[in-house]
């Protein structure tokens, strides 16, 4: 039925009746905030949020898209226009609660790596004064690039920085001209890291010290906390939404209806992006760090401290792994009786909140996938639910045994072999899945893998995962009783299977059968 549809664009938009008041919203608008970063979220909500900012006058600017890599939807968007459909839905207070909207907000999209000059012509107009970003956990870190003329470079912070100093030369430092960044990339102190970085590279470049004083006096990198659950592209009922729609949209994208973006920031900048003003949850505050702590460790923590495990023992949803008794009482038990105790919020506060995050995690329109959670698992783990485990383990001197179980489920889910169109493949009962993070980190995880293959030994494995500083930010064989505890789940999980060892782990058991050297899978 789809194929025969007319494909979602503002042709479509005009001709069709039904889409009327859509058409009524699209309206050229100065094109104010360059976005880096296509993929579903940013769509789903700071895209979102601008164009009900829009719809409600207390705001008129369009997005430029901005493709973070160089393979990436910039073409699809372009081919409608800037135009999808976010269907937000959920339960709240007991009630269904469903929108279908077409956001109209953005107006194109540019791919860097081809039309870079075009990108450096956009941070040199006059209109720009936002620029947004989502480029993963792993986005905002220094690589040493050159920076050549005309070339885009290959990481968001080196972009950042070129196009910085293109700006500065075009506006001769006025200091009027800065930009106002909102990273929304899930690390502490975003806004911060950014800066540190752009100017890591200015320096590296030897780009002049007035600039350099430009980029630190004249911009605003904000530090933000973005709060929304998107589970992206509806594969299951696409054809069945489009159906009802009317219309074509394969940038089609879902979220639940829950939303909250904190900007730590002048309130007087708040005037400039009230989208408050529009009835959205944004909330402006010169500290936000309580609201961080609880959503990354709760929320984001549940989420990669749970997935994986949950993935390897058989189920693909959030729902479905809420559903379980066995895999639901573990992410129940992790939030409650490991994370919550050590978020420094009022008792009443941090309940009511993990009480709503166990709710979302069951909203039953929403289809998130475990497999999208999976993606650079590694950078997640650390930044979500490692600070918990060091903190449970100072305060009590005793490893979380769910905290430290989380991070043997990891080892195994990047149990991957390199497959012949380089892609790395784990194995599920027979079934292949990718493991999806940075080359180094899986191949790392390969030749570990391969290595164990012969030796069965999971100490061994345990200690060769947590001394890589490199990715969890200090060696974790420094931390008493981490490596026991690791190598011990390793065993359970090879010897029993993913389902079996969580519901030993749950039972607090310990079975002297588990801990030979047998491998059942």
């Amino acid at each position: 039925m789809a194929s025969k549809m007319n494909t979602l664009n503002r042709t479509t938009v005009v001709q069709e009746a039904a889409l009327a008041a859509v058409a009524r919203r699209i309206a050229p608008r100065p094109e104010r905030i360059v976005q880096f970063g296509e993929g579903n979220f940013l769509r789903a909500f700071a895209d979102w949020m601008i164009d009900e900012a829009n719809e409600k006058k207390h705001f008129d600017g369009s997005v430029v898209v901005v493709q973070p890599i160089r393979r990436g939807l910039a073409a699809a968007i372009n081919a409608q226009d800037g135009l999808y459909t976010l269907i937000a839905r959920g339960v709240e207070e007991g009630k269904v609660v469903e929108s279908r909207r077409v956001i109209t907000s953005v107006r194109r999209a540019l791919d860097p790596y081809t039309q870079w000059a075009d990108l450096v012509a956009l941070f040199q107009a006059p209109d720009t004064r936002f620029a947004i970003s989502n480029t993963t956990e792993a986005g905002i870190a220094y690589l040493a690039e050159p920076m050549v003329p005309g070339v885009c470079p290959e990481t968001f912070p080196a972009k950042v920085a070129a196009l910085l100093y293109q700006r500065f030369l075009a506006f001769q430092g006025n200091p009027g001209r800065g930009l106002i960044f909102l990273p929304c990339e899930l690390i502490d102190r975003n806004g911060d890291n950014l800066l540190k970085t752009v100017l890591h590279h200015a320096d590296a470049w030897g780009l002049p010290s007035a600039f350099i004083m430009w980029v630190k006096e004249a911009n605003h990198f904000l530090n933000t906390l973005v709060d929304r659950i998107v589970p992206g592209y509806p594969h299951a009922e696409a054809a069945k939404i489009e159906g009802e729609l009317g219309y074509a949209d394969q940038l089609l994208v879902t979220g639940e209806h829950f939303h909250l973006w904190v900007i730590e920031g002048p309130k007087a900048l708040e005037a400039e992006l009230p989208l408050a003003k529009a009835g959205l949850n944004v909330i402006w505050t010169s500290d936000l760090s309580p609201y961080r702590t609880r959503k990354v460790r709760v929320l984001n923590g549940a989420h990669s401290g749970s997935s994986l495990a949950a993935y390897v023992a058989g189920v693909d949803t959030v729902r479905d792994m809420m559903d379980d008794p066995v895999l639901g009482a573990f992410v129940r038990r992790l939030v409650f009786d490991e994370i919550l105790p050590l978020v420094k919020l009022p008792e009443a506060e941090k309940q009511a909140y993990a009480a709503s995050v166990m709710e979302r995690f069951r909203n039953p329109f929403v289809r998130h996938e475990l497999m999208s959670i999976s993606l650079n698992s590694v950078s997640k783990w650390k930044v979500r639910v490692l600070p918990s485990l060091l903190d449970a383990q100072a305060a009590t001197g005793e490893v979380p045994p769910l905290l430290s179980f989380s991070l043997a489920a990891l080892i195994c889910f990047y149990r991957a072999t390199l497959a012949k169109d380089g892609s790395y493949k784990g194995d599920r009962r027979g079934k292949a899945y990718a493991v999806r993070d940075d080359a180094p980190v899986l191949e790392f995880f390969a030749k570990a893998w391969a290595g164990v293959r012969v030796s069965r030994d999971w100490t061994a494995l345990a200690t060769e995962v947590l001394g890589r500083a490199d990715f969890w930010g200090r060696d974790l064989n420094e931390v008493p009783g981490l490596t026991e505890a690791v190598a011990s789940s390793l065993t359970r999980i090879r010897v029993r299977g993913m389902r079996r060892a969580v519901a030993a782990v749950l039972a607090n058991t310990t079975d002297s059968r588990e801990l030979s050297t047998a491998d059942a899978n």
